[in-house]
């Protein structure tokens, strides 16, 4: 196999000379490349040959190590894996190839595929008729390897054909030339680079390696030229030959002899462990038949347990027909209603709320009597109650007065839930709305404020969650400000307000001091101010220019959001925060800011996140970006934490090995551990044990059959087992 790159052979070359250069790709190879651009390229006209030789293909390697024949592997996949070894192969040469390149001088890629590289670069000298030849002598070349005794660049030199010159490189100096047979006898000239580098320093190429290299050829000529009259010289040196050959055989034997002591002693090892091999099979077949019948007796169970699975499939599917029927009646119900709404609001002219109306006597029995026991959370503004309604948990909030049944906040809190929908809006259930009640989802996790600052040891939230509550809670917003046909400003968001289900899902609550636009949100801008002559909201998250001027705007949400992104990464309390943070990032002390309890934040992400919120909480509304800008960066943020989050589940579902029973292969419910020294099952040990006197691990003795219960592991176990429901739950 050959394959060709770059320029044209010599002989189509328009140079007059063409210069092979034979590599291994190593890293000295560029030592036999500079020296060859130095020596050649001054002295006119050009071009070169990079030859590399590599064994011929004669199988594909399978991923468990074996090699295939290429006769047994299909055509299409031989084809491919050679293409791939030519690829690799090239990928070596062709910085070299670039190199020359650089120089505006010709250089053409060769590939040989031969077991002899000596051979295979002879054949190609032979059929370009390449009149010189450069070779690498490195330690750790490829043209250093010892064939029967010889090196391999002696070899070479022997093969070419007699009119090549061969130049023999080591160490970016030229080490030997082999003249070819139209300058000399064609022997091969040791050249001594310390001589070489004396050479006068008026020569042309005084400070490069080709100065060197061109001067020790013009001595090998010369002693070339005298051979005659050094013929004793010549035959010493023949004798120093043959005993370095001698002295290379001698080293061969020895290695031979300890490659042969090395396979004694690995047949030795090899029969025992067939020995022990046939022992483990042994003791596998017996396991074979033990879990032969071990499996009859689970079939049985299953059986039955099917038959268990069956009758439980009937009923749910007899159920599931029921729920059905309820829900189509559900729907009949709902759709009399919607016409029966669409009619009084014809009549009437008045919008439609979708909320659930319940009287007085409902919310008074759900709330037992408004038992103090069920009291949730309570305010200025009235008290919220945890109880079922209609056999479903909600939360009720229950005004302190009657008045306050007809107050404006009241009316404007049922009228903005009872319109709009959204994941992240706390839904309105339904509303007593003569006597001030309102019925909510019921949000198992409490509010975001609690969570934050480990309220009743709570469990700390993850920084991955943290992530997606920003997201969360920004969407919500830009939802509001984009409400048809009023937009809608919160003016009140803080931790506190914003409520975490069961999954940690937030939802923004607490409407009641939002203000509607009479403004089409499309036509609505960001810095569009509307006058409220009495500013709400709490004190920390009011925009400071509301508070100031009494004129609201959308970037009054941005102000707020700004300090609840930075509360979620600190965890503190909101006085000053913005300062503490801002501080920490020019001292470089971020990191030493954040809650420690969310686990390992992402440095640049976290960085991120916080200069976003210090943004969103300028003094200036102009300085603070729109939801449009801050979104796809908080949808970028909540990705990668869904990516961690998915990743630590993953950890968490995974057992620890030492969990898992040597013999069930599977979770130990009850470890205990054995005179033997390894942890087993109490019950796969015990039915081990009726049979059998030796380890199930190590296949030795054992000393008893006494077992120890392992309390740390089971205690360990337990715990896991519990963290994995947890975790399954919630995903």
């Amino acid at each position: 196999m050959e394959q060709r790159d770059g320029a044209e052979n010599g002989k189509g070359s328009s140079c007059s000379r063409v210069i092979m250069i034979a590599l291994n790709g190593g890293a000295k190879s560029k030592h036999i490349v500079r020296w060859a651009m130095e020596k050649f390229i001054p002295e006119g006209k050009v071009a070169f040959k990079l030859l590399h030789v590599f064994p011929k293909i004669t199988g594909v390697p399978t991923p468990m190590g074996n090699l295939i024949p290429l006769p047994q592997v299909r055509d299409d996949v031989a084809v491919a894996y050679k293409k791939e070894i030519e690829w690799q192969r090239t990928e070596m040469i062709l910085p070299f190839q670039k190199a020359i390149n650089l120089k505006k001088v010709q250089a053409e890629l060769v590939l040989i595929e031969s077991d002899d590289a000596a051979v295979g670069i002879a054949k190609e000298i032979a059929q370009h008729g390449i009149k010189e030849l450069v070779i690498g002598a490195s330690s750790n070349g490829l043209f250093s390897r010892r064939v029967k005794g010889q090196l391999l660049s002696s070899v070479i030199s022997d093969c070419a054909p007699k009119f090549c010159t061969v130049y023999v490189v080591s160490k970016g100096k030229l080490e030997a030339l082999r003249p070819s047979n139209t300058e000399t006898n064609g022997n091969i000239v040791e050249y001594d680079s310390t001589a070489t580098n004396s050479t006068n320093s008026s020569s042309r190429y005084t400070n490069s390696t080709f100065d060197q290299a061109s001067t020790g050829i013009s001595r090998c000529g010369q002693a070339t030229a005298s051979r005659s009259q050094t013929a004793s010289s010549e035959t010493q040196g023949n004798i120093n030959i043959e005993l370095e050959k001698m002295r290379i055989e001698l080293r061969h034997i020895r290695g031979m002899y300890s490659i042969a002591q090395n396979e004694a002693i690995d047949a030795t090892r090899r029969l025992g462990d067939l020995s022990k091999l046939r022992n483990e099979e042994a003791t596998k077949l017996k396991e074979i038949n033990e879990k032969e019948e071990k499996a009859k007796e689970l079939a049985k169970v299953e059986k039955e347990k099917f038959e268990a699975a069956k009758r439980e499939g009937d009923y749910a599917r007899e159920r599931a027909h029921r729920e059905v029927m309820h829900r189509r009646e559900a729907e009949q119900n709902a759709a009399r209603d919607v016409k029966e709404r669409e009619k009084l609001k014809n009549v009437l002219g008045d919008p439609v709320y979708h909320y659930q109306k319940f009287t007085w006597d409902e919310i008074v029995s759900a709330t037992s009597s408004f038992n103090e026991e069920l009291k949730i959370g309570e305010g200025s503004y009235g008290c919220v109650y945890k109880c079922k309604l209609h056999y479903s948990t909600v939360a009720i909030k229950v005004l302190h007065s009657k008045e306050g049944a007809n107050s404006k906040q009241f009316h404007q809190e049922l009228e903005i839930l009872s319109r709009i929908r959204h994941p992240h809006l706390l839904l309105l259930l339904g509303a007593c709305p003569e006597q001030g009640g309102l019925v909510y989802e019921y949000m198992e996790n409490g509010s975001l404020e609690d969570r934050l600052f480990r309220k009743n040891d709570t469990p700390p939230i993850p920084w991955y969650e943290r992530f997606r509550i920003a997201w969360e809670v920004a969407s919500a917003l830009a939802f509001l400000h984009n409400n048809k046909p009023k937009a809608i400003i919160h003016r009140d968001l803080k931790p506190a307000n914003i409520l975490l289900d069961h999954n940690l899902v937030s939802k923004i609550g607490d409407a009641g001091l939002c203000t509607m636009l009479n403004l089409d949100p499309s036509s609505l801008s960001t810095l569009t101010l509307y006058k409220d002559t009495s500013p709400v909201g709490t004190l920390c998250y009011i925009d400071p220019e509301y508070q100031r001027t009494g004129l609201i705007s959308m970037k009054a949400d941005v102000y707020a959001l700004g300090m609840v992104i930075l509360q979620l990464l600190t965890a503190k309390p909101a006085v000053g925060i913005t300062h503490v943070v801002e501080d920490a990032i020019k001292g470089g002390r971020l990191m030493q800011m954040l809650d420690r309890c969310g686990g390992r934040w992402p440095l640049k992400e976290t960085a991120e996140m916080a200069l976003l919120g210090l943004q969103c909480a300028e003094m200036r509304r102009k300085d603070r970006p729109d939801l449009k800008n801050i979104l796809p960066t908080l949808e970028r943020m909540k990705d990668i934490a869904e990516k961690a989050r998915n990743l630590v589940a993953k950890i968490l579902v995974a057992p620890p090995s030492h969990f898992i029973c040597p013999i069930l292969k599977d979770v130990m419910d009850d470890p205990c551990v054995a005179s033997d020294g390894y942890t087993y099952d109490r019950r796969a040990i015990e039915m081990w044990l009726k049979d059998n006197d030796t380890s199930p691990t190590t296949d030795f003795p054992l000393s008893s059959k006494n077992l120890i219960p392992n309390h740390t592991l089971s205690y360990a176990i337990t715990e896991w087992k519990s963290k994995r429901r947890i975790r399954n739950g919630n995903n």
